[in-house]
Protein backbone atom coordinates (compact mmCIF):
# COMPACT_ATOMS: atom_id res chain seq x y z
CA UNK A 1 0.00 0.00 0.00
CA UNK A 2 1.40 3.42 -0.97
CA UNK A 3 2.41 5.79 1.81
CA UNK A 4 -0.03 8.50 2.82
CA UNK A 5 0.79 11.81 4.49
CA UNK A 6 -1.34 11.42 7.60
CA UNK A 7 -1.82 13.10 10.97
CA UNK A 8 -1.11 10.87 13.95
CA UNK A 9 -4.67 10.97 15.28
CA UNK A 10 -6.12 10.06 11.90
CA UNK A 11 -3.59 7.25 11.45
CA UNK A 12 -5.02 5.55 14.54
CA UNK A 13 -8.50 5.44 13.03
CA UNK A 14 -7.40 4.30 9.58
CA UNK A 15 -5.34 1.51 11.12
CA UNK A 16 -8.21 0.54 13.41
CA UNK A 17 -10.66 0.21 10.51
CA UNK A 18 -8.15 -1.86 8.54
CA UNK A 19 -7.67 -4.04 11.64
CA UNK A 20 -11.39 -4.83 11.74
CA UNK A 21 -12.65 -2.22 14.21
CA UNK A 22 -16.33 -1.60 13.55
CA UNK A 23 -17.46 0.45 16.54
CA UNK A 24 -16.22 3.72 18.03
CA UNK A 25 -17.72 5.44 21.06
CA UNK A 26 -16.18 8.70 22.15
CA UNK A 27 -16.39 12.33 23.11
CA UNK A 28 -14.11 14.99 21.55
CA UNK A 29 -11.31 16.57 23.56
CA UNK A 30 -8.20 18.42 22.43
CA UNK A 31 -5.61 17.21 21.38
CA UNK A 32 -7.46 13.97 20.54
CA UNK A 33 -10.51 15.40 18.77
CA UNK A 34 -9.40 14.39 15.27
CA UNK A 35 -9.74 10.75 16.31
CA UNK A 36 -13.48 11.15 16.87
CA UNK A 37 -13.74 13.23 13.68
CA UNK A 38 -11.94 10.58 11.62
CA UNK A 39 -13.96 7.78 13.23
CA UNK A 40 -17.17 9.57 12.26
CA UNK A 41 -15.89 9.77 8.69
CA UNK A 42 -14.45 6.26 8.19
CA UNK A 43 -16.43 3.84 10.40
CA UNK A 44 -19.78 4.24 8.59
CA UNK A 45 -18.04 3.78 5.23
CA UNK A 46 -16.72 0.44 6.47
CA UNK A 47 -20.12 -0.69 7.67
CA UNK A 48 -19.35 0.21 11.26
CA UNK A 49 -20.83 2.42 13.95
CA UNK A 50 -19.74 5.80 15.29
CA UNK A 51 -21.45 7.18 18.37
CA UNK A 52 -20.60 10.53 19.96
CA UNK A 53 -21.54 9.90 23.57
CA UNK A 54 -22.78 12.56 25.93
CA UNK A 55 -19.64 12.19 28.08
CA UNK A 56 -16.53 10.10 28.53
CA UNK A 57 -18.31 8.11 31.24
CA UNK A 58 -21.02 7.22 28.75
CA UNK A 59 -18.45 6.42 26.06
CA UNK A 60 -16.53 3.89 28.13
CA UNK A 61 -19.74 2.12 29.13
CA UNK A 62 -20.87 2.02 25.50
CA UNK A 63 -17.46 0.52 24.78
CA UNK A 64 -18.29 -2.20 27.32
CA UNK A 65 -21.47 -2.98 25.41
CA UNK A 66 -19.82 -3.05 21.99
CA UNK A 67 -17.01 -5.29 23.22
CA UNK A 68 -19.50 -7.61 24.98
CA UNK A 69 -21.24 -8.05 21.62
CA UNK A 70 -17.98 -9.37 20.19
CA UNK A 71 -17.29 -6.35 17.95
CA UNK A 72 -13.79 -4.92 17.69
CA UNK A 73 -14.44 -1.60 19.46
CA UNK A 74 -12.46 1.44 20.51
CA UNK A 75 -12.58 4.87 22.09
CA UNK A 76 -10.20 7.80 22.49
CA UNK A 77 -9.70 10.74 24.80
CA UNK A 78 -7.11 12.81 26.65
CA UNK A 79 -6.17 13.34 30.31
CA UNK A 80 -9.41 14.69 31.87
CA UNK A 81 -11.53 12.30 29.81
CA UNK A 82 -9.32 9.32 30.57
CA UNK A 83 -9.71 10.18 34.26
CA UNK A 84 -13.48 9.90 33.87
CA UNK A 85 -13.08 6.52 32.15
CA UNK A 86 -11.08 4.87 34.92
CA UNK A 87 -14.01 3.05 36.55
CA UNK A 88 -14.94 1.73 33.12
CA UNK A 89 -11.40 0.42 32.56
CA UNK A 90 -11.72 -1.60 35.74
CA UNK A 91 -15.07 -3.06 34.62
CA UNK A 92 -13.74 -3.89 31.15
CA UNK A 93 -10.69 -5.65 32.56
CA UNK A 94 -12.74 -7.42 35.23
CA UNK A 95 -15.21 -8.67 32.62
CA UNK A 96 -12.30 -9.62 30.30
CA UNK A 97 -13.56 -7.56 27.38
CA UNK A 98 -11.12 -6.78 24.55
CA UNK A 99 -11.06 -3.19 23.33
CA UNK A 100 -8.63 -0.40 22.43
CA UNK A 101 -8.50 3.12 23.88
CA UNK A 102 -6.22 5.88 22.56
CA UNK A 103 -5.00 8.46 25.07
CA UNK A 104 -3.45 11.54 23.47
CA UNK A 105 -1.91 13.18 26.52
CA UNK A 106 -2.22 16.88 27.36
CA UNK A 107 -1.08 19.07 30.23
CA UNK A 108 -2.55 18.69 33.70
CA UNK A 109 -3.59 18.38 36.49
CA UNK A 110 -7.21 19.40 36.29
CA UNK A 111 -7.99 20.97 32.94
CA UNK A 112 -4.36 22.08 32.60
CA UNK A 113 -3.93 23.05 28.97
CA UNK A 114 -4.17 21.46 25.54
CA UNK A 115 -0.41 21.24 24.96
CA UNK A 116 1.46 17.90 24.99
CA UNK A 117 2.62 16.22 28.19
CA UNK A 118 3.28 12.67 29.39
CA UNK A 119 1.50 13.03 32.70
CA UNK A 120 -1.07 10.25 32.19
CA UNK A 121 1.55 7.51 32.62
CA UNK A 122 0.63 6.53 36.16
CA UNK A 123 -3.14 6.46 35.73
CA UNK A 124 -2.90 4.40 32.54
CA UNK A 125 0.10 2.14 33.16
CA UNK A 126 -0.57 1.49 36.84
CA UNK A 127 -4.34 1.31 36.53
CA UNK A 128 -6.32 4.29 37.77
CA UNK A 129 -9.45 2.30 38.54
CA UNK A 130 -10.18 -0.01 41.45
CA UNK A 131 -9.13 -3.61 41.97
CA UNK A 132 -6.32 -5.87 40.80
CA UNK A 133 -6.28 -5.26 37.07
CA UNK A 134 -3.88 -4.01 34.40
CA UNK A 135 -4.27 -2.52 30.95
CA UNK A 136 -1.71 -3.38 28.30
CA UNK A 137 -0.10 -0.13 27.11
CA UNK A 138 1.81 0.66 23.92
CA UNK A 139 3.63 3.96 23.27
CA UNK A 140 4.25 5.10 19.67
CA UNK A 141 6.98 7.62 18.81
CA UNK A 142 5.97 8.29 15.19
CA UNK A 143 2.86 8.45 13.05
CA UNK A 144 3.89 5.15 11.46
CA UNK A 145 3.90 3.59 14.91
CA UNK A 146 0.52 5.17 15.66
CA UNK A 147 -0.79 2.95 12.86
CA UNK A 148 1.31 -0.14 13.52
CA UNK A 149 0.80 -0.22 17.28
CA UNK A 150 -2.94 0.35 16.91
CA UNK A 151 -3.12 -2.71 14.68
CA UNK A 152 -1.12 -4.69 17.23
CA UNK A 153 -3.28 -3.34 20.06
CA UNK A 154 -6.41 -4.95 18.61
CA UNK A 155 -4.60 -8.28 18.29
CA UNK A 156 -3.34 -8.03 21.87
CA UNK A 157 -6.81 -7.11 23.11
CA UNK A 158 -8.30 -10.22 21.54
CA UNK A 159 -5.40 -12.45 22.61
CA UNK A 160 -5.58 -11.42 26.26
CA UNK A 161 -9.27 -10.41 26.42
CA UNK A 162 -8.22 -7.14 28.00
CA UNK A 163 -8.29 -3.40 27.29
CA UNK A 164 -5.21 -2.09 25.49
CA UNK A 165 -4.24 1.59 25.59
CA UNK A 166 -2.34 3.39 22.84
CA UNK A 167 -0.60 6.08 24.92
CA UNK A 168 0.73 8.98 22.87
CA UNK A 169 1.59 12.57 23.67
CA UNK A 170 -0.01 15.46 21.83
CA UNK A 171 3.05 15.93 19.62
CA UNK A 172 2.61 12.52 18.02
CA UNK A 173 -1.15 12.95 17.72
CA UNK A 174 -0.89 16.29 15.93
CA UNK A 175 2.14 15.77 13.67
CA UNK A 176 1.91 14.60 10.06
CA UNK A 177 4.25 12.03 8.51
CA UNK A 178 4.18 9.53 5.63
CA UNK A 179 2.53 6.27 6.74
CA UNK A 180 2.33 2.90 5.05
CA UNK A 181 -0.83 1.17 6.22
CA UNK A 182 -1.15 -2.58 6.39
CA UNK A 183 -3.63 -4.44 4.22
CA UNK A 184 -7.16 -4.77 5.56
CA UNK A 185 -7.84 -7.78 7.75
CA UNK A 186 -10.88 -9.98 7.44
CA UNK A 187 -13.29 -8.89 10.15
CA UNK A 188 -13.30 -11.76 12.66
CA UNK A 189 -16.61 -13.38 13.61
CA UNK A 190 -17.96 -12.79 17.11
CA UNK A 191 -16.22 -14.95 19.72
CA UNK A 192 -18.11 -17.79 21.34
CA UNK A 193 -18.48 -15.85 24.63
CA UNK A 194 -20.15 -12.81 23.00
CA UNK A 195 -23.66 -11.68 23.91
CA UNK A 196 -25.49 -11.41 20.59
CA UNK A 197 -29.14 -11.27 21.64
CA UNK A 198 -29.75 -14.66 20.03
CA UNK A 199 -31.01 -17.94 21.42
CA UNK A 200 -27.60 -19.51 20.91
CA UNK A 201 -25.84 -16.83 22.97
CA UNK A 202 -28.50 -16.66 25.69
CA UNK A 203 -26.27 -18.72 27.98
CA UNK A 204 -23.46 -16.13 27.80
CA UNK A 205 -23.03 -13.74 30.69
CA UNK A 206 -20.44 -10.95 30.67
CA UNK A 207 -19.87 -9.69 34.18
CA UNK A 208 -17.17 -8.78 36.69
CA UNK A 209 -19.09 -9.58 39.87
CA UNK A 210 -18.11 -12.62 41.95
CA UNK A 211 -19.92 -12.52 45.27
CA UNK A 212 -18.17 -15.50 46.86
CA UNK A 213 -14.64 -14.67 48.11
CA UNK A 214 -13.17 -17.91 46.79
CA UNK A 215 -14.72 -17.37 43.38
CA UNK A 216 -13.37 -13.82 43.19
CA UNK A 217 -9.94 -15.00 44.28
CA UNK A 218 -9.89 -17.62 41.52
CA UNK A 219 -10.88 -14.94 39.00
CA UNK A 220 -8.22 -12.50 40.17
CA UNK A 221 -5.53 -15.20 40.13
CA UNK A 222 -6.51 -16.07 36.57
CA UNK A 223 -6.21 -12.42 35.57
CA UNK A 224 -2.85 -12.27 37.34
CA UNK A 225 -1.61 -15.31 35.41
CA UNK A 226 -2.71 -13.64 32.17
CA UNK A 227 -0.74 -10.50 32.98
CA UNK A 228 2.33 -12.56 33.92
CA UNK A 229 2.09 -14.28 30.54
CA UNK A 230 2.03 -10.88 28.84
CA UNK A 231 5.08 -9.79 30.84
CA UNK A 232 6.99 -12.76 29.43
CA UNK A 233 5.80 -12.55 25.85
CA UNK A 234 4.82 -9.08 24.61
CA UNK A 235 7.57 -6.74 25.84
CA UNK A 236 8.98 -4.42 23.19
CA UNK A 237 11.71 -1.80 23.41
CA UNK A 238 14.07 -0.10 20.99
CA UNK A 239 17.71 -0.23 22.06
CA UNK A 240 19.67 2.31 20.01
CA UNK A 241 23.48 2.57 20.08
CA UNK A 242 23.63 0.76 23.41
CA UNK A 243 26.27 -1.85 22.49
CA UNK A 244 29.18 0.26 23.72
CA UNK A 245 27.29 2.86 25.75
CA UNK A 246 28.59 4.04 29.12
CA UNK A 247 25.45 6.07 29.75
CA UNK A 248 21.91 5.10 28.85
CA UNK A 249 19.08 7.54 28.15
CA UNK A 250 15.51 6.33 28.64
CA UNK A 251 12.45 8.00 27.11
CA UNK A 252 9.24 7.13 25.28
CA UNK A 253 7.00 8.82 22.73
CA UNK A 254 8.26 12.12 21.34
CA UNK A 255 11.02 12.16 23.96
CA UNK A 256 12.53 9.05 22.38
CA UNK A 257 13.01 10.99 19.16
CA UNK A 258 14.63 13.92 20.95
CA UNK A 259 16.98 11.57 22.78
CA UNK A 260 18.30 10.11 19.54
CA UNK A 261 19.60 13.58 18.73
CA UNK A 262 21.04 13.82 22.24
CA UNK A 263 22.91 10.56 21.73
CA UNK A 264 24.50 11.89 18.54
CA UNK A 265 25.48 15.18 20.18
CA UNK A 266 26.89 13.38 23.19
CA UNK A 267 28.98 11.01 21.09
CA UNK A 268 30.34 13.96 19.12
CA UNK A 269 31.67 15.25 22.47
CA UNK A 270 33.16 11.94 23.47
CA UNK A 271 30.33 10.69 25.72
CA UNK A 272 29.35 7.18 24.74
CA UNK A 273 25.58 7.44 25.16
CA UNK A 274 22.81 5.12 24.07
CA UNK A 275 19.02 5.05 24.18
CA UNK A 276 16.37 2.65 25.44
CA UNK A 277 12.90 3.56 24.20
CA UNK A 278 10.12 1.50 25.83
CA UNK A 279 7.46 0.62 23.26
CA UNK A 280 5.36 -1.36 25.69
CA UNK A 281 4.93 0.59 28.92
CA UNK A 282 3.04 -2.34 30.40
CA UNK A 283 4.55 -4.83 30.28
CA UNK A 284 7.61 -2.68 30.99
CA UNK A 285 11.02 -3.70 29.50
CA UNK A 286 12.60 -4.19 32.92
CA UNK A 287 14.83 -7.08 31.88
CA UNK A 288 16.24 -5.17 28.91
CA UNK A 289 17.08 -2.17 31.09
CA UNK A 290 18.54 -4.35 33.83
CA UNK A 291 20.77 -6.15 31.31
CA UNK A 292 22.28 -2.84 30.17
CA UNK A 293 23.30 -2.09 33.75
CA UNK A 294 26.03 -4.75 33.43
CA UNK A 295 28.21 -2.26 31.55
CA UNK A 296 26.56 1.16 31.86
CA UNK A 297 27.82 3.66 34.40
CA UNK A 298 24.54 5.52 34.71
CA UNK A 299 21.03 6.06 33.39
CA UNK A 300 19.11 9.26 32.68
CA UNK A 301 15.33 9.28 32.30
CA UNK A 302 13.73 12.15 30.40
CA UNK A 303 9.97 12.73 30.56
CA UNK A 304 7.35 15.37 29.90
CA UNK A 305 6.20 14.95 33.50
CA UNK A 306 7.57 15.50 36.97
CA UNK A 307 8.61 11.87 37.13
CA UNK A 308 6.39 8.85 36.55
CA UNK A 309 8.17 6.33 34.30
CA UNK A 310 11.40 7.06 36.19
CA UNK A 311 10.03 4.99 39.07
CA UNK A 312 9.76 1.94 36.83
CA UNK A 313 13.33 2.44 35.59
CA UNK A 314 14.60 2.60 39.18
CA UNK A 315 12.64 -0.53 40.09
CA UNK A 316 14.01 -2.33 37.03
CA UNK A 317 17.60 -1.47 37.93
CA UNK A 318 17.25 -2.47 41.60
CA UNK A 319 20.13 -0.18 42.56
CA UNK A 320 22.56 -1.58 39.97
CA UNK A 321 23.29 1.89 38.54
CA UNK A 322 22.51 5.52 39.42
CA UNK A 323 19.47 7.11 37.77
CA UNK A 324 19.24 10.81 36.94
CA UNK A 325 16.06 12.58 35.90
CA UNK A 326 15.31 15.55 33.63
CA UNK A 327 11.93 16.91 32.62
CA UNK A 328 9.89 19.66 31.07
CA UNK A 329 6.17 20.09 31.78
CA UNK A 330 3.21 22.32 30.99
CA UNK A 331 3.37 21.57 27.29
CA UNK A 332 7.08 22.31 26.91
CA UNK A 333 9.53 19.86 25.36
CA UNK A 334 13.28 19.98 26.00
CA UNK A 335 15.70 20.63 23.20
CA UNK A 336 18.47 18.14 22.56
CA UNK A 337 20.95 20.79 23.69
CA UNK A 338 19.17 21.25 27.02
CA UNK A 339 19.30 17.54 27.77
CA UNK A 340 22.93 17.35 26.68
CA UNK A 341 23.85 20.20 29.03
CA UNK A 342 22.11 18.43 31.89
CA UNK A 343 23.95 15.18 31.15
CA UNK A 344 27.34 16.88 30.88
CA UNK A 345 26.76 18.52 34.23
CA UNK A 346 25.62 15.30 35.86
CA UNK A 347 28.30 13.13 34.34
CA UNK A 348 31.19 15.43 35.12
CA UNK A 349 31.99 17.12 31.82
CA UNK A 350 32.33 20.85 31.13
CA UNK A 351 28.96 21.94 29.84
CA UNK A 352 29.40 24.76 27.40
CA UNK A 353 25.68 25.49 27.27
CA UNK A 354 24.61 24.38 30.72
CA UNK A 355 24.55 27.92 32.08
CA UNK A 356 22.00 28.84 29.43
CA UNK A 357 19.42 26.40 30.79
CA UNK A 358 16.88 28.01 33.15
CA UNK A 359 17.41 26.71 36.66
CA UNK A 360 13.74 25.86 37.04
CA UNK A 361 13.88 23.20 34.30
CA UNK A 362 16.86 21.34 35.80
CA UNK A 363 15.32 18.65 38.01
CA UNK A 364 17.55 16.30 39.97
CA UNK A 365 16.96 12.58 40.24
Amino acid sequence: MAKQLTKGNEAIVKAAVLAGCRAFYGYPITPASEIAEAAARYLPRAGGVFVQAESEVAAVNMLYGGAAAGVRSMSASSGPGISLMQEGFSYLAGAELPCVVADIMRGGPGLGNIAPEQSDYNQVVKGGGHGNYRTLVVAPHSVQEMADLTTWAFDLADQYRNPVVVLADGFIGQMMEPVEFRAAKVVPPPPEWAVLGTAASRKNLVTSIYLEPDALERHIRRLEAKYKHAERNVVRAECWRTDDADFILVGYGIVGRILKAVVELARARGIRAGLVRPITLYPFPSAEIRELARDAKGFAVVELSTGQMVDDVRLALEGRAPVEFFSRVGGNAPSAEEVLGFLEHKWGRAATRYEEIPEEVILHG
